[in-house]
């Protein structure tokens, strides 16, 4: 899962990017509203973390022109402001949701998963087929023949992102953009050597190769 952190406190930025990254999301960090604008345009995310105070183009005017844009992306505000209506314009303007600094990254993990759970439809922490279950807290996998299965952080976020869209087929450029920010380095046979390791955990049956495109998961069944 691919997050886009904006924010232009160096000290705030690196904390959150190394924290995202132990928690298994591939993260692009910029540090003000333009370049922000500017990646959405040319990458798509799954959640865009939003700090306000930011130079160039405030986060309020970046959300209103994300909005603007009918760019329907989960996006979290994280900013010291705590008017109320700096909070009302947050969340009337588009926002999901508004977390006030300083915060526990527990606490901003467990938002960032409610606002996925939300935009996917899902009330529990959990996704799944009928055939692969992904616990989204323990970050283990289950099938009917092997339950509770631990996953490494690489492979959590491949079985994530083809659960998000069960039945669609995604491509290993799809992969790669869901699992490797920007300055990571991407050895070309990576995504089948974690395709492998989740069919020797989970079954060859999990995950269906579709010749000369991509993988996908089945359908919920």
């Amino acid at each position: 899962m691919r997050i886009l952190l904006v924010e232009d406190d160096p000290m705030i930025g690196d904390a959150l990017q190394r924290a995202l990254s132990d928690a298994s999301y591939a993260t692009d960090w910029v540090k003000n509203g333009l370049t922000a604008l500017a990646a959405l345009d040319t990458q798509p995310y799954d959640l865009v973390l939003l700090d306000l105070g930011l130079p160039g183009k405030d986060g309020l005017d970046v959300l209103d022109t994300i909005r603007a844009r009918n760019n329907p992306v989960p996006l979290l505000i994280i900013t010291a402001r705590d008017s109320l209506d700096d909070r009302l314009r947050g969340l009337d303007g588009g926002a999901d949701d508004y977390l006030l600094k300083p915060f526990d990254i527990p606490e901003l993990l467990a938002r960032m998963r409610a606002v996925l759970r939300r935009k996917g439809g899902s009330a529990l922490p959990l996704l799944g087929n009928g055939v692969v279950s992904l616990d989204l807290l323990s970050k283990q996998a289950s099938t009917e023949e092997h339950p509770d299965v631990a996953l490494s952080s690489r492979e959590f976020a491949l079985l994530q992102a083809l659960l998000i869209r069960p039945g669609a087929i995604l491509s290993r450029s799809d992969l790669e953009d869901r699992l490797y920010g920007w300055g990571n380095e991407v050895e070309s046979n990576a995504i089948e050597f974690l395709i492998h390791a989740l069919r020797r955990k989970l079954g060859s049956h999990v995950i269906k190769n579709v010749r000369g495109m991509g993988w996908m998961v089945s359908k919920s069944v």
